[in-house]
């Protein structure tokens, strides 16, 4: 029985170890189970990449900030840590810029480079911006056809006679006055986010209808909230429009903002309002954190400096290339060298619309001086405000570059002899034009004291003839309420021949102020 008993005792134990090698591989199955079988546990995030203002396709400050290149490597950074990540445009995109007066293969380029280099970046949401209806209908219409991309317009219509309605892509697509957007994460948890997007009514062009920014986004807000989780805004407003707006939707999840071409962070209430700086030289990334089983949301912003530390996208670098070089090409044909440093230290040079359509800057002082030394002779200096299209301020190092992109559209030096009562009213209608394009900017020695014009410390005398000089464009009588001032008008006496070198700086205002920075410089 002993050899009996010890193979029963073997058997017990080899049973007893298959026992607990069934238990454990059950328990390791059981756990493995548990771990792939994943739970909607309610909770999602959802990240939005957000810049605004965007003129320049290719980076800034010698290459060191901003850049559309640098925009895409920056989504896709933050693709990589969640797939719900979207990449937005508080407007002011297609215009102004540098390139919308070069030409490419015998067309207007018009904010064409910009959609170029957005599609390479792969993004998703924009609002318009008041700039974009700078330039003509079927020119923003070419481009919208080109996007690949989604415009939310909730107050902004395309208007044609007596007909509103939405602007279209392609002449099928309508554009939406909100977005829902769906989101899923790893876990399952589903998210539904409305996308309203709102215009300040500013560029009140013939071809754009627009409605009420305010009422137009509470009546939206209301007709979308029951039926999605969050409601945010892509706006283009003042920055106290943008807060009157968190302070009448107060359940907002977000403001995501643009127009003033500066950083602006503001909290109301719950409701964050979020701008980068223009020309993508910080990015907002805002995560929203939605707990969908107690109705709660979390906004983290966060600002991002484009800079070195952030590669160039390969591909989104190759079509920013390609127009660098395009746009190059038009430079030089026009006796430019766009890298060419004309102030290597400098203050900030205020060139914003916001204030240079109502006040000298320092930016705007450089531009009169500039055609003063083109046209020493003369009395007056008057230059339209609208000439200065850059909106915007330039940080040292400046190059031509950034005289071109501040003065897009150029334009010769005129110099006229005029009566002083001829010159006092133009003066006083330049004044009343304050805060759009055809408000003057003068030479600082020019102004108006107990209701009187002065220069220097001599009244401005009626019968007087004073030599003026202007930017061409003045003597048309196309600037607003100046439809006077043309060459036939009997208060100008005498028209001094145009300059037709090229190389002469009176031929090109940009490039008299290019050879006064040189001169003061060197």
């Amino acid at each position: 029985m002993p050899i009996l008993h010890e193979i029963s005792l073997i058997m017990k134990k080899t049973l007893t170890l298959l026992s607990l090698t069934v238990l454990l591989f059950g328990s390791s199955c059981s756990v493995s189970q548990k771990n792939t079988s994943i739970k909607d546990d309610g909770k999602i995030e959802i990240v939005f990449v957000q810049v605004n203002d965007v003129y320049e396709i290719a980076p800034l400050g010698g290459g060191k900030e901003g850049g559309i290149a640098r925009v895409a490597s920056l989504k896709k950074q933050e693709k990589e840590k969640n797939t719900n990540t979207f990449l937005v445009m508080g407007g002011d995109f297609v215009s102004p810029s540098i390139y919308n007066s070069l030409k490419y293969e015998g067309k207007s380029i018009r904010g064409k480079q910009m959609i170029e280099a957005l599609n390479a970046a792969e993004m998703d949401f924009v609002v318009f911006g008041n700039h974009e209806f700078d330039i003509k209908e079927a020119e923003l219409q070419s481009r919208i056809d080109e996007s690949e991309f989604t415009w939310v317009a909730s107050n902004t219509f395309h208007k044609s006679g007596s007909t509103i309605q939405p602007f279209t892509m392609n002449s099928t697509t309508p554009f939406p006055e909100t977005y829902i957007l769906n989101v899923t994460d790893a876990d399952g948890t589903k998210a539904k986010i409305g996308i309203i997007g709102i215009t300040l009514p500013f560029n009140k062009v013939p071809y754009v209808h627009y409605t009420d920014p305010i009422t137009t986004a509470k009546r939206l807000y209301a007709e979308i909230k029951d039926s999605v989780d969050i409601v945010i805004a892509l706006t283009h407003l003042d920055i106290k429009d943008d807060i009157k707006l968190a302070q009448e939707i107060p359940t907002l999840g977000l403001i995501m903002g643009g127009h003033e071409h500066d950083m602006q962070f503001e909290k109301v209430g719950d409701v964050y309002i979020t701008k980068a700086h223009a020309n993508a030289k910080t990015a907002y990334v805002n995560t929203l954190r939605l707990d969908k089983k107690n109705g709660t949301l979390k906004v983290f912003p966060k600002l991002e400096y484009l800079n070195e530390n952030i590669a160039l996208d390969n591909h989104t670098n190759t079509v920013v290339e390609k127009w660098v070089k395009i746009a190059n090409e038009n430079y030089n044909s026009l006796g430019f060298d766009a890298e060419d440093i004309v102030i290597a230290k400098s203050e900030p040079l205020e060139g914003r619309e916001t204030v240079i359509r109502s006040q000298p800057s320092n930016l705007t002082e450089l531009v009169v001086r500039g055609v003063h030394a083109a046209a020493p002779l003369s009395d007056v200096v008057l230059v339209n405000a609208g000439a200065i299209r850059v909106d915007d301020i330039l940080h040292a190092p400046v190059s031509q570059y950034d005289i071109l992109r501040a003065m897009p559209f150029g334009g010769e030096i005129r110099e006229v002899d005029m009566t002083g009562s001829f010159l006092s009213k133009i003066l006083d209608v330049g004044e009343s034009n304050k805060g759009i394009g055809g408000y003057l900017l003068r030479n600082s020695t020019v102004m108006k004291m107990n209701d009187k014009w002065v220069i220097g410390e001599d009244t401005i005398d009626n019968s007087k003839v004073y030599r003026v000089a202007m930017l061409g464009f003045l003597l048309t009588g196309m600037e607003s309420n100046l439809d006077f001032l043309k060459e036939d008008n009997p208060g100008i006496v005498k028209l001094y021949p145009i300059e037709t070198s090229s190389d002469h700086p009176q031929s090109d205002i940009r490039l008299a102020l290019v050879h006064y920075l040189k001169s003061v410089n060197n």
